[in-house]
């Protein structure tokens, strides 16, 4: 399955950067590294831009829904019907993204990536679907090969259609109805974690839900113990929201568009996209640290030990990466408007 990627080509980050950017911070009006993780946050858009005075520009919510076959196995408590309905609250304006896109100055797209519904045209929808859901994975493997190479090809054109249109900026979000579980999988798959230590409450299941849905996965990863490599991985366990995920990722850092990560789901394209090119990494943000039970533990697999926030949120949507644009706003403003010592006539630290 390797040969279906879509060759994708990640540019390295340059180091020397890091320190001259840090030295611009280290002449603002300031105690050294009195900014703490800000500093470290317009360091690191500096060095996606590959330039001194990093800019953001038109950023831009994309949210991934999709629904999910292995959601007929009973691993959430809510219907399936809902991953439809919350798409057409997205596009209606009433859905906690919509709230904080239009509080955060955030552009939201809203992708058909596989619902099991048709939906006239609007603004907001990007409609390129590659099946209307799933398969159920407890029978057969989530999607196949072809699937997932449409999926990922179909995020990144979104992408670098965004790219051109001069976005510097993504956050990313998804809806699923059943796609903690797949990411749970995939997130039990590629690290070798237990699914008892990846599984969590997802839409809120009580504790013999939890039991019954942590048994249910267990029983997915035998029947797919051979889908070992990442693609395979995805194939047999993901959903197509999360393969549109993985391609979006590769194809934002491919044009150096820094991406606001979201929460467990995100995480796990991630994930994903991080074993087919650890060079994705660099351009990752990862905006919290989620009250999914797995989460936590998974921004320690990726390297990714302090989120910028941690407000327990288990929303998706996007919405703890539309809450952490303001920080990164900020942190670039910070670097690029601040006065040095020498502008503002502000006497250093004495020897």
């Amino acid at each position: 399955m390797k040969q279906l990627l879509p060759s994708f080509d990640i540019p390295a980050l340059d180091g020397g950067l890091v320190a001259r950017l840090q030295h611009r911070f280290d002449r603002k009006t300031k105690p050294l590294g009195s900014l703490g993780q800000l500093e470290a946050l317009a360091v690191q858009l500096g060095v996606i831009q590959q330039r001194p005075d990093p800019q953001i520009t038109r950023p831009a919510m994309l949210v991934f829904a999709a629904d999910h076959g292995l959601a007929r196995a009973g691993v959430s408590p809510y219907p399936a019907e809902v991953t439809p309905q919350m798409v057409l609250n997205f596009l209606a304006g009433g859905a906690a993204i919509s709230v904080l896109c239009r509080s955060h100055q955030m552009d939201l797209k809203v992708v058909n990536a596989g619902v099991n519904a048709d939906f006239a045209p609007h603004p907001l929808l990007i409609d390129r679907p590659v099946a209307k859901g799933t398969a159920n994975s407890l029978e057969a493997p989530a999607m196949t090969p072809e699937q997932v190479h449409q999926a990922i090809e179909t995020g990144a054109q979104i992408v670098y259609a965004l790219a051109d249109e001069g976005v510097t900026l993504i956050g990313l979000g998804e809806m699923g109805i059943g796609n903690t579980s797949a990411a749970a999988l995939l997130m039990a798959r590629l690290t070798g974690e237990p699914v008892s230590a990846c599984a969590g409450r997802g839409t809120g299941l009580d504790d013999a839900g939890l039991a019954r849905k942590i048994a249910v996965l267990e029983q997915v990863l035998a029947r797919h113990a051979d889908a070992l490599e990442p693609l395979e991985a995805l194939a047999a366990l993901g959903g197509l929201e999360i393969a549109m995920l993985v391609g979006a990722i590769l194809a934002a850092a491919s044009r150096r568009i820094a991406i606001l990560v979201d929460g467990f789901i995100v995480t796990s394209a991630v994930l994903v996209a991080s074993k087919l090119a650890p060079g994705v990494l660099g351009y990752c943000i990862f905006s919290h640290c989620s009250g999914e039970q797995g989460h936590r533990l998974l921004l320690l697999h990726l390297g990714a030990r302090r989120p910028l926030l941690d407000l327990g949120l288990r929303l998706g949507e996007g919405s703890g990466a539309a809450l952490a644009l303001p920080l990164v706003r900020s942190a670039v403003d910070l670097l690029n408007q601040m006065a040095s010592f020498d502008e503002a006539g502000v006497s250093e630290r004495s020897e």
